[in-house]
């Protein structure tokens, strides 16, 4: 009987441990969105006086930054990120584009301050689903399946790309 509440105790507490750690994870993940959040601003200012005719795309940007900040669920911050990300990919792409930006001192350093976070925040969704992975195998591996089941502990969703996320952003400089 006390190998059996011995047993049930540690998985339980492996479960409790591994679902934590995926909620620790994930705010990784969202402090890496946030840098990249307070940055954008920067890049955004320091680029439109260059581009009246990409105002499309500053509201958009704008609007993403919003929406990722008034997202109350992970769902809805990452559909946010995913709309973020692909807008300033596009930013990004105008400004290697065109030498006049590309050249200006604070434009580089924000495009690499960017990337640098870009790299960061990919790093941080590896490391979430790496912790999703592990407590799912938790979750559904005999024993600790029925442990997880009793205590209501479910598998957690993995971080996914938003589709479409795969092909290259398309960028029109001509200006009519």
């Amino acid at each position: 009987m006390l190998i059996l509440v011995g047993g049930i105790w540690g998985t339980y507490n492996k479960l409790v441990t591994s679902n934590e750690s995926i909620d620790g994870q994930w705010a990784q993940v969202q402090a890496t969105y946030q840098r990249r959040v307070d940055l954008i601003p920067g890049l955004v200012n320091s680029t439109r006086g260059f581009f009246k005719q990409e105002q499309a795309l500053y509201e958009k940007i704008t609007q993403a930054r919003a929406a990722y900040s008034g997202a109350k669920t992970t769902a809805e911050q990452v559909s946010a990120a995913n709309v973020l990300e692909s807008s300033l990919s596009r930013l990004l792409v105008i400004v290697e584009s065109n030498p006049e930006i590309k050249s200006n001192q604070v434009v580089t350093n924000l495009m690499a301050e960017l990337a640098g976070t870009e790299n960061r925040i990919s790093v941080e969704r590896m490391r979430f689903n790496d912790a999703v992975r592990k407590y799912n195998v938790v979750v559904k591996r005999f024993p600790s399946n029925i442990i997880a089941g009793v205590f209501s502990f479910d598998a957690r969703e993995f971080f996914q790309a938003q589709e479409g996320a795969d092909k290259a952003v398309p960028v029109n400089l001509d200006v009519n």
